[in-house]
């Protein structure tokens, strides 16, 4: 396992092992107007129960031609406001759909793309998407400017790992956010518009096996406003003999002092879980020589199988000093559900992928789109 902030890891990877993925994430906070956007491009989409499914018929000798990641390439875009979810999209569709940038850094999937200009140090992100089974369009532009970044490299030996490779690229901490955004449906026959003014994060995953058979738990999250800004990420390992890997790193946004803690004795709190929600801690406490970190998770944003979004709520003493209160975004990733059919088939659900249309596709988004009509007369 490789954590990085080397900028030429920014760069598309072209794995081509089977149950391999590749991702870029941007993550985008709009305070003042409750906004809150999440932007993702996958090439080998690692959580796609059909992209799942046909590893494991390849890995039983049920299926003689390996899976490609490129077969399960894919973008999502969700959109939350005040807490609530406004757009959540995913798509999933083949190799011509998906291309990167031979001459630098960017990807496309259908009309979505992003594009980093060195020369600016901006990234460019476009989104452009109909979304028929909710009967809405979604549109926007959106750029991302570095506030800083850190310099900061990490291996962690795991057992086995000679065969595979899995890396975190914090590629963007923190980022001034600007963007448009139009939505036509929204709501319901209507359409609205949004002027973006936020930060954001952006950062990079790969790997070359599925997650499911190196990770067993991961948490991770940030915090983007106040004094200090704040990254912390977590992974528990399918291998127990291997212990966790935990890091904080932080900036002091008044004086620019970067500190990195990565000899972190972490422990999860309060654990619990839901119906479709998997099992996970709702109150982290971290402590190394000179941090004493508590986070708690506040309210639930976004949840499925194997996927938490929490707002949370840090509570962070420095060497012995008072007690900062901060809010930030925390996630949770549990990829054991990724193995199992029955939750796989409710996965699907969510998945628009034109080859292997999901049985409850067309259900789920009928039945989101009158919850969302009857939230909006009860509002």
């Amino acid at each position: 396992m490789d954590i990085t902030t080397d900028s030429t890891q920014e760069l598309w990877h072209g794995l081509a092992d089977p149950g391999s993925y590749e991702w870029w994430y941007f993550d985008a906070e709009d305070p003042g107007q409750g906004l809150s956007a999440v932007f993702i491009w996958f090439d080998g989409f690692p959580f796609s129960p059909f992209y799942m499914r046909s590893y494991d018929r390849w890995r039983a000798g049920r299926n003689g031609t390996p899976p490609r990641p490129g077969h399960h390439a894919g973008f999502s875009f969700q959109l939350y406001r005040h807490g609530r979810e406004v757009v959540n999209f995913i798509r999933e569709g083949l190799d011509a759909e998906f291309t990167s940038d031979p001459s630098g850094v960017g990807v496309r999937f259908e009309n979505n793309r992003f594009c980093y200009d060195p020369l600016t140090d901006l990234f460019r992100l476009t989104v452009d998407f109909d979304f028929p089974a909710r009967k809405k369009r979604v549109k926007g532009s959106f750029t991302f400017r570095p506030r800083h970044r850190y310099d900061y490299r990490r291996s962690h030996d795991c057992p086995g790992e000679e065969v595979s490779r899995h890396q975190w690229f914090l590629s963007v901490p923190k980022a001034e956010v600007e963007g448009e955004l139009s939505l036509d449906g929204f709501p319901e026959g209507g359409s609205s518009a949004f002027r973006f003014g936020g930060m954001g994060y952006h950062d990079h995953n790969l790997g070359t096996v599925p997650m499911h058979e190196y990770y067993d738990r991961w948490y991770w999250g940030r915090v983007l406003a106040g004094r200090y800004d704040l990254v912390y990420y977590v992974v528990y390992f399918r291998n127990q003999a291997v212990p966790p890997l935990a890091v904080t790193l932080l900036t002091d946004s008044e004086t620019g002092r970067q500190q990195r803690f990565d000899r972190i004795t972490f422990s999860e709190e309060r654990l619990t879980r839901g119906v479709f929600a998997p099992f996970h801690g709702r109150r982290l406490r971290f402590s190394a020589e000179g941090l004493e970190m508590v986070v708690g998770h506040r309210q639930v944003l976004d949840s499925g199988p194997f996927y938490l979004r929490f707002a949370s709520e840090f509570s962070l003493a420095l060497n012995g000093s008072p007690l900062h209160r901060l809010s930030g975004i925390s996630e949770f990733l549990n990829p054991a559900a990724l193995r199992s059919p029955v939750m796989r088939f409710f996965t699907s659900s969510r998945v628009w992928r034109d080859d292997e249309m999901a049985t409850m596709y067309p259900y789920y988004n009928f039945f989101k789109r009158q919850y969302d009509w009857l939230n909006r007369k009860l509002l």
